[in-house]
């Protein structure tokens, strides 16, 4: 068997259903930790809801893994140390390492600010995918 896994998040509109977080006591509405339900190794998600006007009501920052925040639906707010910035659909923000976050829906939202947090560690990426191979003779499954 190939080493790959599925998992269905459902569409945008059903995330806010989803109740869940790292632990207990930061479980929330709107909050799947995706990489909980998969077997992943250097990479973490979680698919993220929040009603207009809710906001996360913490900051935190990272020693060691750096974020990526994919915005998909709705307008919202991220505080990144002593900035705000808007942020929307087709919004992307990296967010280093001990750099302090946080974020809301705007609270004049005409829907959900959902968005995927990409999280990962470890070694650097680099430019190119050095590790990868192509088989142009391999026919396509289509």
């Amino acid at each position: 068997m190939s080493d790959y896994q599925v998992v269905d998040i459902g569409a945008l509109d059903h995330w806010r259903d989803y109740y869940g977080g790292f632990d207990a006591a930061r479980s929330r509405d709107g909050r799947r930790v995706v990489d909980h339900e998969l077997t992943m190794q250097y990479i973490g998600m979680t698919a993220n809801a929040l009603e207009p006007g809710e906001e996360a009501g913490y900051w935190h920052a990272h020693a060691r893994i750096e974020e990526l925040y994919v915005f998909l639906a709705g307008t919202g707010q991220m505080g990144l140390d002593d900035d705000v910035i808007e942020v929307g659909p087709g919004t992307v923000v990296r967010v280093g390492q001990d750099v302090w976050r946080t974020w809301r829906a705007r609270p004049d939202s005409t829907e959900q600010l959902s968005w995927l947090c990409i999280r990962s560690g470890g070694e650097r990426l680099p430019k190119l995918p050095d590790d990868s191979q192509r088989d142009p003779e391999r026919p396509l499954p289509w």
